[in-house]
């Protein structure tokens, strides 16, 4: 069935995900003048939150939970929505379009979306191991801040967003950081070589130890509490805490068995919908990239938002309106006095330039290119400087040889 067929008037709409990309659905629609039933289903028991501070502000103490909440329980009351919290999603029924809840609670629906993003990957045998972390819930980012309130030597396991930001919290905090990425530099998977390299400098003269190149075989363990890290080339680092940070596996077990496509996430067309009367949003959703005929997964927090927005507009556009979703990604990370911004999407990229500022200033603006067009803007500490630049990515113009684009 394609997305203009299921994009009928609903009466019924179910949201499961209470996310970032679950409200933005369920505010779009209201919005957008629907008065049928909404009902937003979460797995946690509070109301959706921002997670892009849980590796900073929160886990700094410089906010407390509260001013993590995005919406209160009366902004829900005020948009008609019945609020299921503390029940995640176990199986839905395609055919008879229905969800079924841990509780053994049956919700239906005439439309659904997918919002139940992702959660973190774990290194094996950790589970049960104190002082090894995770960084994607609110209470992951509480019990860290409690390890870290004792200034241990934290063990930073990757060098993605989350354990850049989070060395550089705990760095700030008074604690030993040591940062293992097996990348040849942080972040390089997002910034490549020559940005990395001046991110690694960044953390090491404010006194992060940084081993790249290498990979976490096992995290070791004295009286069921984390000691240290075994790498694979053999040698064992001291930690008296562990974060692990890398990466996300989308949520998506609960659709066995529906008929839903499940790969990378949620399987969509380019209008965000996968069959069944199934949309989705957010960081679990993988969609055909209408201009690149790519599929694509972003986990950035304003992508869920736009996302959110962009399926409440299908489901309610009606047969052969709906809209093929085609942002320009957009993500941002605090790191000391570093503001990193980017347009776009930096991984496989096959050329970088430089073209405002530069690594020695710590002021620029980077183009990186893929068959000699534009297909992202990275910016350190010049956000105006950038924004000028956002159009080109959008485009895809061509980077021209000698000139700023």
């Amino acid at each position: 069935m394609s997305a203009e067929a299921a994009a009928t008037t609903a009466s019924r709409i179910t949201v499961v995900g209470a996310s970032a990309a679950g409200l933005s659905a369920v505010e779009g629609l209201r919005r957008a003048g629907y008065t049928g039933t909404l009902t937003l289903i979460g797995e946690e028991q509070h109301l959706p939150y921002d997670r892009p501070p849980l590796s900073k502000q929160l886990l700094s103490g410089v906010w407390d939970t509260d001013r993590l909440h995005l919406r209160g329980e009366d902004d829900f009351q005020a948009l008609g929505v019945e609020l299921k919290l503390g029940q995640p999603a176990t199986a839905l029924d395609t055919a008879a379009r229905q969800v079924v809840l841990a509780d053994g609670t049956v919700v239906g629906y005439d439309a659904l979306v997918v919002a139940t993003g992702t959660r973190a990957r774990r290194l094996p045998g950790t589970e049960s191991v104190r002082g090894v972390h995770v960084l994607r819930t609110l209470e992951d980012a509480l019990a860290l801040r409690e390890d870290l309130a004792a200034k241990p030597h934290l063990a930073v396991v990757g060098g993605g967003f989350v354990g850049a930001e989070a060395a550089a919290v705990a760095r700030r905090l008074g604690c030993e950081v040591t940062l293992l990425t097996d990348t040849a530099q942080p972040m390089g998977d997002a910034l490549g070589d020559e940005l990395g390299a001046l991110l690694r400098t960044v953390h090491q003269e404010h006194g992060v130890r940084i081993e790249t190149g290498v990979r976490v075989e096992e995290v070791l363990a004295d009286g069921g509490r984390a000691s240290g890290v075994r790498l694979a080339d053999g040698r064992t680092l001291t930690a008296d805490a562990v974060l692990v940070g890398i990466g996300a596996r989308p949520n998506t077990e609960w659709l066995t068995g529906s008929g839903v496509p499940v790969g990378n996430g949620v399987e969509c067309d380019a209008t965000l919908y996968a069959g069944f009367g199934v949309w989705a949003a957010g960081d679990v959703a993988c969609w055909l990239h209408a201009r690149t005929g790519e599929p694509w997964r972003i986990e950035h927090r304003t992508n869920a938002a736009e996302q959110g927005l962009a399926v409440a507009r299908n489901i309610l556009a009606g047969p052969g309106r709906t809209v093929a979703f085609d942002p320009v990604p957009y993500v941002w990370s605090d790191q000391y006095d570093l503001k990193i911004q980017i347009y776009g999407r930096t991984r496989g990229a096959d050329e970088v330039r430089i073209v405002e500022g530069s690594t020695a200033e710590r002021k620029l603006v980077a183009l990186y290119a893929r068959n000699g067009r534009i297909c992202a803007a990275v910016g350190i500490n010049m956000v105006r400087a950038l924004r000028g630049y956002r159009a080109q990515v959008a485009a895809a113009a061509p980077l021209l040889t000698g000139s700023a684009a």
